[in-house]
């Protein structure tokens, strides 16, 4: 009897270790590493006339100064305002969707360069608010050119000695830089460094732009082959902008 107990307990205990080994083999399985989804645009897009989108509760982190870190010498610094009214995001809208998140021209433009250079993303805002709605804020950007105005800005660059190139991103408004711009060039020397241009346009490409920013940054080296995109082809525009940085030769390895 005891050696037919002995032999029925050593049998149960077998099947209990063997259920413990089945269980404890699985705890790794259901665990999924997080993935970064390419930013590929839906729509179509682009700076409404002389405006540009402004930017609205869907901002992105990025825009509060400078993140996402990568190649620490290059800085992709970027002014977007997004329209929220009249439009879509199909024809001839200021904003582009993007792996379901709506973003302004030229933050999407500046979203690309980061991906391909590994630099690090810069959203150049203002203390102000800028009108949302496309009428609105057309009168809004032709009184502060009109009046030369400065608009303070609300976020600030870190360590900008820590960069040698800054990509700059703006739309065109008025045939000039938005008097953020000049803000923000006149608030850093950026002396020895390279500054190349990306803007978004209503069919007047960069105007006298990139002189502008030559004056006001006589020390840099300004590129002369910055790269223009009209707003109807901004959703489009990945590949284009691609094979630009490549040929500048700052694709990250």
């Amino acid at each position: 009897m005891k050696k037919l107990t002995a032999i029925l307990f050593s049998a149960l205990l077998a099947l209990s270790l063997a259920a413990c080994g089945d269980n404890n083999s699985n705890t790794a399985e259901d665990t999924t590493a997080e993935t970064v989804a390419p930013v590929t645009a839906s729509a179509d897009s682009g700076a409404e006339n002389t405006t540009e989108p402004a930017e609205d509760e869907t901002e992105s982190t990025e825009t509060s100064g400078t993140t996402e870190a990568g190649n620490s010498n290059i800085l992709v610094a970027y002014f977007s305002v997004m329209e929220t009214d009249g439009v879509d995001t199909v024809a001839g809208a200021s904003r582009v969707v993007a792996d379901g998140e709506v973003l302004g021209n030229n933050e999407y433009i500046a979203q690309i360069i980061q991906r391909e250079t590994g630099g690090e993303l810069f959203s150049i805002e203002t203390v102000q608010d800028y009108p949302t709605t496309h009428e609105p804020l057309l009168e809004f950007a032709y009184n502060e050119k009109a009046d030369n105005a400065r608009p303070e800005l609300a976020t600030q660059i870190e360590n900008p000695d820590s960069y040698d190139v800054i990509f700059l991103g703006y739309p065109n408004w008025n045939a000039d830089l938005p008097m953020p711009l000049y803000t923000f060039l006149e608030e850093y020397d950026f002396s020895g460094k390279t500054i190349i241009p990306f803007t978004t346009h209503g069919g007047s490409g960069f105007s006298r732009t990139v002189q502008t920013i030559s004056e006001l940054q006589p020390g840099a080296n300004v590129r002369s082959d910055g790269l223009s995109i009209s707003r109807n082809s901004v959703s489009g525009a990945e590949s284009e902008v691609v094979d630009w940085v490549d040929g500048l030769g700052l694709t990250a390895e």
